[in-house]
């Protein structure tokens, strides 16, 4: 029998424990200052049904879905359909064959969970979501196909102060982390408003995924698209201010004036980053934010204010980003019930950290002190008092076998762990424990009663 070669999907990645340890240090960061602001966890299934996914992120994002085969014979359907005179229609057979999906993201899951559950929740309703989505993606630096995100949404309200808590707590998690960041903020209604400005209202969609692409590729590709999608040479033309457009938010607002002379939709956007910047303004938030009309956040659902997040430091693409969708829930029989929400991207975040060394030194210690193993008889006394030890709340372990000393040293040094404890004849003899200082090489001999006292301090 031929020996197979151990591999894992393009787009996933086994972690070592040094790289969970460093996960876990920004998903803790991250949960604790999402418990800061009030919110609470949820958690929803890895697979949901197709009809709840499809639809809601966008042609393209449809492409992106992993669809999952119904298990057991789901082929014997097939046998029904008349192959005779031309291939089978793709929409009669697909939900013959796959009925379920990968989730792509965490805000879809979470609008269907709020409609399902509605009767059990206290409006408005905060949650926050740490889990893995999915993305048949092409894999490259900072972009994988399985991948965590970090979701903080309210919903149940208009308030805009829900989007400066949002902003609030964007700096508080990249201020803790060691991440300088750029806050980056749009409005769809003001791209809906440009729409009806230069006379394209229908071609809404075409031009936020177009302009969507502009951080990826040169603004000619993106004309070359608009135009592709139909937009008039005119419309173009017009869209070539915002698409350029510089300067600050004075000066932005000042050329959205003059676009925004017949659209309300326009108007209102214009007034709700007003609102936004007020806020933040008052609030003498320490963050620059800046506003950048050529953010569109592809997704269909954003009907408000969208947020983005770029490491100051560091080319990854976006490790942040969200917005506000006014009626999401609405898809699933609850109309109505606005809310707002950001992702945080857990990999690019861990990448950006990695580059910059930005992990802490005391990260990956997973315990303090190591008991040597010297035969039976010590090992049990070693047993004893490691059991007091773990009892203080420190964490530490036992060499399991009575080898040579020097690989049980090695093993310390390998695992950072800073103090090493002895219990040989002589320790047993005179009812003390000989301990040593692996960053220090001191080595004393104290009384068992004193450990401890000698660890923690």
């Amino acid at each position: 029998m031929s020996v197979q070669k151990p591999s894992i999907p393009k787009g996933t990645r086994d972690f070592s424990p040094p790289e969970m340890v460093r996960r876990n240090y920004i998903f803790d960061t991250i949960r604790s200052v999402f418990g800061k602001y009030g919110y609470l966890p949820i958690e929803t299934p890895a697979m949901e049904n197709l009809s709840t996914l499809l639809g809601k992120y966008g042609d393209e994002g449809d492409k992106l879905l992993f669809k999952i085969l119904n298990s057991g014979d789901f082929l014997a359907p097939l046998k029904s359909i008349d192959h005779s005179s031309s291939s089978p229609d793709t929409r009669e057979v697909a939900p013959l064959i796959s009925e379920k999906g990968l989730r792509y993201d965490l805000t879809v899951p979470f609008a269907r969970f709020v409609v399902q559950h509605q009767n059990d929740l206290v409006f408005p309703f905060k949650r926050f979501q740490i889990q893995p989505v999915w993305r048949a993606d092409r894999p490259q630096k900072g972009r994988y196909r399985e991948f965590f995100q970090c979701d903080v949404d309210v919903i149940g309200s208009n308030s805009m102060t829900c989007e400066v808590e949002l902003l609030q707590i964007i700096h508080e998690v990249f201020s803790r982390l060691g991440i300088s960041v750029r806050i980056l903020i749009n409005n769809r209604k003001i791209l809906a408003g440009l729409a009806e400005a230069i006379g394209e209202p229908d071609k809404f969609i075409d031009i936020t995924t177009a302009i969507d692409k502009l951080d990826k590729t040169d603004i000619g590709q993106v004309n070359r698209e608009l135009a592709e999608k139909g937009l008039k040479p005119a419309s173009i033309e017009a869209l070539q201010p915002i698409l350029l457009s510089s300067g600050s938010i004075e000066e932005k607002l000042t050329l959205l004036n003059r676009f925004f002379t017949n659209s309300e939709t326009g108007k209102k956007g214009m007034e709700e980053i007003n609102i936004v910047y007020g806020y933040l303004k008052d609030l003498h938030f320490p963050c620059p934010v800046d506003l950048d009309l050529k953010l569109a956040r592809g997704l269909n659902y954003y009907t408000g204010t969208i947020i983005e997040v770029k490491a100051a430091d560091v080319s990854i693409g976006s490790i942040c980003g969200g917005g506000r969708y006014d009626d999401l829930t609405g898809i699933f029989g609850l109309k109505g019930m606005s809310g707002v929400g950001v992702s945080f991207g857990a990999d690019r975040i861990y990448d950006v950290m990695t580059e910059l060394q930005a992990f802490p030194s005391s990260l990956g210690t997973p315990a303090k002190v190591l008991f040597l193993n010297f035969g039976q008889k010590e090992e049990k006394e070693s047993l004893l008092l490691l059991a007091r030890v773990r009892k203080e709340g420190i964490a530490a372990e036992l060499y399991p076998d009575p080898v040579k000393l020097k690989k049980q040293m090695e093993y310390a040094n390998k695992r950072n762990i800073p103090f090493v404890a002895m219990i040989g004849n002589e320790e047993l003899a005179t009812g003390k424990i000989t301990l040593k200082n692996m960053i220090t090489g001191v080595q004393e001999t104290i009384s068992r009663d004193d450990l401890i006292k000698h660890i923690t301090e």
